[in-house]
């Protein structure tokens, strides 16, 4: 359902040739040149070349090096599917395969086989040092030959995009970042509906977006491995055949939700400057991972001491964890999802299937998830260990990753969505929002200034019981207020703040909580409203 508003004027919050014997040697800086990378196996790979050996050029004299030529035509032909896997940087050419068996990602750099690297390496920067360059260059075997260079450098048009296959966005979405898709949700829409509509559900990938036709869904499988060593292997079809399905609704939140505001009212920080849409609210329906888990062999009852987290991988190399207790609570409602608001998962959001961890930040609800690990560590990833962690505001420089763990539970937050002049001379306004608390804890109470906090008073929340299912509170509080302005003629700042069951409350400043990352920056949400003006509101 959704709910109808008014006609009155909005102010809307939208905002090979023989080569040193070196790989041991360069197997550490490898392991950053490539772990970024995971294979997707469900994609058509180019077919294997019958002559397995090193491709012969037309041309393969070069004086000035001495290393053979080679058209782009036949680097492709050493691809995901060739015993001798290439890949392209600049104009050179490396093979790769002597590095394979040592890579702690196993076949993951595969997906770059045939092609180039740089696409790759665009999306994480890290890899452009020149001491990586060093390291790679071990592994040249050869050029690319001049007739398919353009400056020195392969033509654009020949280099395959790792995103051409990505799904058409909503228009709605305000995009951060194209490649890979980020994008949050509009303020209208988060105003809009309890359950956010799937097309204007906010984005977040890391990478591209694996392809799995809706043919091959149900033979898409997902390993499972036990402390033990035991390996069970399930098909999402042997998901649903064998396991009951339940349905939860719940809210998903990246960690760095209105991280622009502190950004703004703090001090710079990393990562994509959100707005308060980088949330959204939907009703997830899977097996249980807890059923899952018990009937691959682990003993609930009995756990073994080395299975201390459940470790997810995607299958375009995202990784995260969370702590087994949190995986096996039968109140915790963590599923394996293939549908939401009723449909089967967009492929944005996980087709055909994705974890979903309740109360918990986004960034552990891993999408295309195809592999499932209980061990006695947290996932090795930087998404697990490094990227997804607050700081004091201090901690600016020289930062130890492993001081402080991971974010797992969500603290709480609220946001003003959308303001409506409710007279003509604009001195009553309604005020919307969201209000969210994780862990499943239950929004109490909305607190709403239309001074800048010098004068409060309560919100209404808006009741959608109906619409929600759980174990928890694991969905949003919408909440709705109607006031006057303290004046007609100046500009006035909207404040809302919101108290959970356990009065936990928002702090009131972003310095008190800045951290470098962004993180967690759920101070009072504060919106400029000018009645004056057609369009009244700015969010801040």
């Amino acid at each position: 359902m959704t709910a109808q508003g008014t006609d009155s004027p909005e102010h809307c919050l939208t905002h090979t040739p023989s080569r040193p014997s070196s790989a041991g040697a360069g197997a550490g800086v490898l392991t950053v040149l490539f772990s970024v990378f995971q294979p997707v196996s469900h994609e058509t790979l180019e077919a294997d070349v019958e002559d397995e050996g090193p491709a012969q050029a037309a041309d393969s004299s070069n004086p000035g090096d001495g290393l053979p030529q080679y058209r782009l035509s036949e680097i492709k032909n050493h691809g995901p599917k060739s015993s001798r896997p290439w890949v392209i940087f600049e104009d050179k050419v490396y093979d790769i395969t002597d590095w394979i068996p040592a890579h702690p990602g196993g076949e993951v750099i595969l997906r770059a086989a045939g092609g180039s690297i740089e696409p790759y390496w665009d999306i994480f920067a890290i890899h452009k040092t020149p001491y990586v360059r060093e390291i790679l260059q071990q592994f040249v075997v050869g050029k690319i030959h001049p007739d398919d260079l353009e400056d020195g450098r392969p033509r654009m048009n020949d280099i395959e995009d790792p995103f051409v296959s990505d799904p058409t966005r909503d228009p709605r979405l305000r995009q951060i970042t194209a490649k890979p898709c980020n994008a949050e949700t509009a303020g209208e829409d988060l105003a809009e509906a309890f359950l956010t509509p799937n097309e204007v559900f906010y984005v977040r990938n890391h990478m591209w977006v694996p392809v799995i036709e809706d043919t091959a869904a149900d033979a898409h499988g997902i390993t499972i491995e036990l402390p033990d060593g035991d390996v069970k292997t399930y098909t999402v079809h042997d998901l649903k055949a064998k396991f009951k399905q339940y349905s939860v609704t719940a809210v998903l939140q990246c960690s760095g939700n209105r991280r622009r505001d502190m950004t703004e009212h703090a001090n710079k920080t990393n990562g994509l400057q959100w707005g308060p849409g980088a949330i959204s609210c939907a009703k997830w329906e899977g097996v249980r991972l807890r059923d899952v888990l018990k009937d691959a062999g682990l003993p609930l009852d009995d756990l073994p001491e080395d299975a201390q987290h459940v470790q997810f991988s995607g299958l375009e190399a995202y990784g995260a964890s969370i702590p087994i207790h949190s995986a096996l609570d039968p109140r915790g409602d963590v599923l394996l999802a293939f549908k939401m608001n009723d449909l089967p998962l967009p492929r944005d959001h996980g087709f055909p299937v994705r974890v979903i961890v309740p109360g918990t930040v986004a960034a552990r609800c891993v999408k295309w998830v195809s592999k499932i690990v209980v061990s006695d560590e947290e996932s090795d990833t930087s998404w697990q260990r490094r990227d997804y962690k607050c700081f004091g505001p201090n901690e600016t420089r020289d930062l130890d990753w492993d001081k402080y763990k991971s974010i797992q539970e969500m603290p709480i937050t609220s946001a003003i969505t959308r303001a409506r002049k409710k007279s003509a001379d604009g001195n009553h306004v309604e005020v919307e929002g969201y209000a969210y608390s994780g862990g499943g804890h239950e929004i109490q109470r909305v607190d709403v200034s239309l001074d800048g906090g010098k004068t409060w008073d309560q919100a209404s929340l808006v009741d959608d019981s109906e619409q929600d299912s759980g174990s928890k509170a694991w969905s949003w509080k919408r909440w709705r207020y109607e006031g006057a302005l303290p004046t007609t003629t100046e500009a006035a700042a909207f404040v809302v703040k919101a108290t959970d069951d356990a009065y936990n409350t928002q702090p009131q400043c972003y310095k008190s909580i800045y951290n470098l990352r962004g993180n967690l920056a759920t101070a009072w949400h504060r919106v400029e409203f000018d009645p004056r003006k057609e369009k009244g509101c700015a969010d801040s």
